[in-house]
């Protein structure tokens, strides 16, 4: 398919964003398909889920089949809608829509979806799009579901990578997060994935904890290097004041999490996992080697444009970005009744989009390119370099160890 085309840049500042190295369309265009449901919503998660572990499982099973028919109804219209009713007004995008370079199925827990259902969501896009050869297509999945039966039904459908919820390898620390897996389960889950035929799993976990020691964090780091994954993915504990753990906090029923703890935890995940052969490329991501890296997440670093499809799913296009309702029953019945299930949306102008490309591209440890950097006064730099959050190596604009923790600080400097 040939990509959409932009209007032409109205001067040569505009070179960031209409003729990019390695950002915007440069960076690829990718699919993100949001499955809502867990068995139990965890108290620190603010993300667009569904719990249904206390419901009836024929009434799930109802549930999931509607859900999966909305994912492919939703998908084939935003598709057939093209590129222009996506792109901000006056943009002139013309053409089809650019060849997906990877794809991803994120939650809640996709894999509590029968293995068919799962595999057929990942056909729909290859039957929408011209997805190429050697995408990456990845899957969510949390230990409790996991199966070589499972691993292996969507191998044959094209799935190459899992992202495999881990969290920590401390008994009492999955006790907090509410995880209801043992500490060896994602070992195993981990060896399920490989003898079912996918190629590489990222194990995410979770740092700063309540209760969490530097000794558990440090226990768990190691066995992650013991477990055969070839990508980690660590945050901080972050608690929003709308989730049940932040409720705790405000009523000093739990701990808050200590920043000075977390930055000492992300100090030590360099260290460990930089000694076990782990590259740190991203801000919160370690991989051996760059084929190793989650491509859909470097689109994102890289400011690129994507579909998002399925409740509070994100689609972003030329600096246009609009979202789903977080309500799965209004998500379904909107599509199942010809509406649009579009929550909002909104249009960044230049500055903005300037801002946001450095927030993105500045996680990534390589930086920016020059060609991709927006304009930045002089004066502003020289302050951050100053402040030691910025480097400069090569012409690319790159955080320092310190500006990668202060990230929002060093983008206001620079901004």
């Amino acid at each position: 398919m040939d990509s959409p085309a932009a209007s032409a840049p109205t001067n040569a500042g505009d070179r960031w964003l209409a003729d990019p190295l390695e950002c915007g369309p440069a960076a690829g265009f990718g699919v993100y398909l949001h499955v809502p449901f867990c068995h139990h919503r965890c108290g620190y998660c603010d993300f667009a889920t569904a719990a249904v572990g206390d419901r009836a499982p024929d009434d799930v099973a109802v549930l999931y089949r509607r859900y999966a028919e909305a994912l492919r109804t939703d998908l084939a219209r935003q598709v057939a809608a093209g590129p222009g009713a996506h792109a901000p007004p006056g943009a002139g995008m013309v053409g089809s829509w650019p060849r997906v370079t990877s794809v991803f199925i994120g939650g809640g827990t996709p894999t509590l979806l029968p293995a068919d259902l799962l595999a057929g969501l990942v056909r729909s896009v290859r039957d929408e799009l011209d997805v190429v050869t050697d995408a990456e297509v990845t899957v969510e999945c949390n230990p409790e579901t996991a199966s070589v039966e499972l691993f292996a039904t969507l191998a044959e459908a094209g799935v190459t990578r899992i992202s495999m919820g881990a969290q920590s390898f401390a008994p009492h620390v999955l006790t907090t997060l509410e995880r209801g897996h043992t500490p060896d389960r994602p070992l195993q889950a981990v060896e399920e994935a490989r003898a079912g035929g996918i190629g590489q799993v990222s194990l995410d976990l979770i740092f700063g904890t309540p209760g969490e020691t530097e000794e558990d964090w440090r226990r768990t780091l190691a066995t992650v290097l013991t477990a055969g994954t070839d990508h980690v993915s660590a945050y901080a504990l972050t608690l929003h004041a709308n989730t049940p753990f932040g409720r705790r906090v405000r009523q000093g029923e739990l701990a808050a999490p200590d920043d000075d703890v977390a930055r000492d935890r992300f100090e030590v995940a360099g260290e460990l996992l930089g000694a076990g052969g782990f590259e740190h490329y991203e801000l919160s991501n370690w991989a051996l080697g760059p084929a190793r890296r989650s491509a859909h997440n470097v689109l994102y670093w890289r400011h690129g444009d994507y579909l998002g499809v399925g409740v509070g799913a994100h689609g972003h296009l030329a600096g246009r970005r609009w979202w789903s309702t977080r309500s799965t029953e209004r998500y379904v019945e909107a599509v199942e009744a010809g509406a649009s299930p579009v929550a909002g949306d909104e249009v960044l102008d230049t500055e903005q989009r300037g801002v946001e490309r450095l927030l993105l591209g500045l996680r990534l440890h390589e930086g920016l390119h020059p060609i991709d950097a927006p304009p930045i006064e002089p004066l502003a730099l020289e302050d951050a370099m100053a402040a030691g959050l910025v480097s400069t190596s090569c012409g690319r604009l790159q955080c320092t160890q310190d500006g990668w923790f202060l990230l929002d600080e060093a983008v206001a400097r620079l901004a």
